[in-house]
């Protein structure tokens, strides 16, 4: 049911409240920061509103009516609901700005992210931070349903109700075990790159879509594993080659559990973009996340 136009404004209610506490229209108008002027013609507005004499006036002040003692009594408890409204939303809005929630893509959220989440604490201390990380089509999902304020995401382009801006670039590389037939190659050709079943995640994954347009196709995998980790594993087992980020790559190529082997053909350089809802774009901490991620 919609409010009477009568107490749509409560605004009016509160003057003539201020009014009857404080004994006069000057008090009153001091008290709203408004001139003496505008509290009456608010009160007579409210007066012809409501069809009532709320007010008596006369050289010696103002006092209230019958019935204006009588809607000040109603007026005290709606400008306290009011106000405690008004409490009520500006704690949720001040809990919502000290909460922010992350979706992120493997790669992201398991070799850059952690450092721009240090980052972040740094700068805004009690910022509550829920990190989740999929493959890039369910990162999307997270920021298209409004279950992440921010999504960081690694495939080639973002959907048309998406927009984003890139924040880091990331290069994809060939690893193989240090005793596959590849390991000791200047460089493996794109073509036989694509032509070659590889360890690979599963799809919607950012890495395998990009790869895919980097290459043109690819062979059916010989394994499809969600993890990183179990690519690097699998890899070092001999199962056989991969293609997957040199962020992630690092530790078992200085290791010698892993080498890496150039490819000739294909630019296999790729951008990371922080992603939002189109037309919501990022403020309080999600901004102040994407800039250190731009950074850095």
């Amino acid at each position: 049911m919609a409010l009477s136009p009568r107490v749509a404004d409560l605004v009016p209610y509160d003057l003539l409240v201020s009014v009857a506490t404080l004994g006069s229209m000057g008090r009153a108008a001091v008290a709203h920061g408004v001139s003496q002027a505008a509290v009456s013609a608010r009160i007579r507005s409210l007066e012809s509103a409501l069809g009532l004499t709320l007010l008596e006036r006369s050289p010696r002040g103002t006092r209230l009516t019958p019935d204006g003692a009588l809607v000040v009594e109603r007026a005290r408890a709606a400008l306290d609901a009011a106000h405690a409204l008004d409490e009520g939303v500006a704690a949720l809005r001040t809990d919502r700005a000290a909460r922010l929630r992350v979706a992120a893509s493997v790669t992201v959220a398991e070799y850059l992210l952690p450092r721009w989440l240090v980052a972040l604490r740094a700068e805004l201390p009690g910022t509550a931070v829920t990190l989740t990380s999929h493959n890039t089509a369910e990162v999307v999902d997270d920021v298209r349903s409004g279950d992440a304020d921010l999504g960081f995401v690694e495939g080639p382009e973002l959907p048309a109700d998406l927009d984003g801006q890139v924040v880091a670039r990331d290069r994809l590389v060939l690893v193989v075990a240090p005793d596959h037939p590849w390991a000791g190659r200047r460089a493996v050709d794109a073509s036989r790159l694509g032509s070659t079943p590889l360890v690979a995640r599963e799809p919607g994954s950012g890495t395998r879509d990009f790869l895919e347009r980097a290459l043109g196709a690819l062979a059916p995998p010989v394994l499809e594993l969600g993890s990183t980790t179990a690519i690097k594993n699998a890899v070092a087992g001999g199962a056989g080659p991969a293609v997957i980020s040199g962020l992630a790559v690092a530790a078992e190529v200085a290791a010698g559990t892993l080498r890496t082997v150039p490819v000739r053909g294909a630019d296999l350089q790729r951008r990371l973009r922080a992603a939002w809802r189109r037309g919501r774009a990022p403020s309080g901490p999600a901004l102040v996340l994407m800039r250190i991620a731009s950074r850095r």
